[in-house]
Parts: structure tokens; C-alpha cells; sequence
């Protein structure tokens, strides 16, 4: 699954900069603009599917809402780069362009390691920017097992039942979705007697 461009989805075990901990930088640099060169410069790294994920809400052609206040300055940029996903992101800054531009830079620098000659270090520093899957939101154990809410405890263990045939790692299915299917019917034998 691709990773979404609101809300911010930082990249996750890179630590953040704490909100009074940010400073005014000296980018003079429209959203806008940012935006634009942050994608041009991935393009010309050889990335592809860009998602610039911040906190600022967006309409459904994209774009962002008009005058909107934003508590949370960061930004993450996730692009496919030689088959993975890698993840930069900058919270630095009390702007959000300046963060989205400050990223832009980075990735230029990156760029200026190829142009120099010496790209198997570009391979090298990226991939240190993969980027771990964005964590999964956790589902309601009614939602996991399929079931509604006020559903008797038989329907629940029927349900549980036939999701653990095709969930368990030994017929298929992967760890996460075990994990899931395990904690939703633990959480509904406490609630459902």
C-alpha cells in the first residue's frame, strides 16, 4: 500500500525534532515552489511515485485547503527508488515549505554524489533512506473478525474460525495478519461473554 499524503506519516524509528525546538530558516520559499523542485529533483534522481505527506489536509484534486493552520511543520517524502520505497523527512524547520525544500536540497546534494562520479556511494546513501511501512492504523476487533459489534460470541468464534484458516503462516498467510486476527479475538472474549 502506497503511503498517504495526509496525515504527516513519519518515517518511522527516525526521531523528532520537538515543536519549540524548531527553528526559522533562512529558505525564502513558497509551498508551491518547494513542492515543485522536491519533485523535480526526485524525478531526476531516477524516483517515481512520490507522496509528499504532511499534516496539511487536501482536497480531492490534491491540492492543499486554503488558509489552514497547522500545529505539525514536518514533512516526509516517500518515492520508489530501484524497486523500494524510501522515506526522507525534515521536521528542522517552523515552515512547512522549508521543510518540504529543505528535503529538495538534500536530495540535490545526493544527486551532486552521482554527477561526481562515484554513484556507487549514491546507492549506498539511499539506502539508508528506505523507508519502513507506514504503521498500520489499529482495527476494532469487530472489524478485524468481520463481525458486527453486538454479535453473539458464537458468530465472533465462527468468524475467528474461518479467518485462522487462511491467516495463519503456515497455510499462506503472513505473521501481521495472524497477529491482528489474535489480538481482535482476544480483545472480544474479554468484551463478549
Amino acid at each position: 500500500m502506497d503511503p498517504q499524503p495526509w496525515p504527516l506519516a513519519w518515517p518511522e524509528g527516525r526521531p523528532r525534532t520537538p515543536i519549540s525546538g524548531r527553528k526559522t530558516s533562512r529558505f525564502y520559499v513558497s509551498h508551491n515552489s518547494a513542492c515543485a523542485n522536491l519533485l523535480a529533483q526526485i524525478r531526476q534522481l531516477g524516483g517515481g511515485r512520490a507522496v509528499i505527506s504532511t499534516d496539511m489536509e487536501l482536497r480531492r484534486d490534491g491540492l492543499p485547503y486554503a488558509n489552514q493552520s497547522i500545529a505539525d511543520t514536518g514533512a516526509a517524502v516517500y518515492f520508489f527508488h530501484k524497486g523500494k520505497w524510501v522515506c526522507f523527512g525534515c521536521d528542522r524547520w517552523d515552515r512547512l515549505a522549508c521543510n518540504i525544500h529543505a528535503i529538495a536540497k538534500t536530495i540535490e546534494a545526493l544527486r551532486g554524489i552521482a554527477r561526481w562520479g562515484t554513484g556507487d556511494m549514491l546507492d549506498v546513501a539511499i539506502r539508508g533512506f528506505v523507508a519502513l511501512p507506514p504503521p498500520k492504523p489499529n482495527r476494532v476487533w469487530w472489524d478485524v473478525l468481520g463481525v458486527q459489534q453486538a454479535a453473539p460470541i458464537e458468530v465472533i468464534e465462527a468468524s475467528y474460525r474461518a479467518l485462522a484458516k487462511k491467516a495463519h503462516p503456515d497455510v499462506g498467510g503472513s505473521t501481521d495478519a495472524w497477529a491482528e486476527l489474535e489480538a481482535a479475538i482476544t480483545d472480544a472474549r474479554k468484551v463478549v461473554a
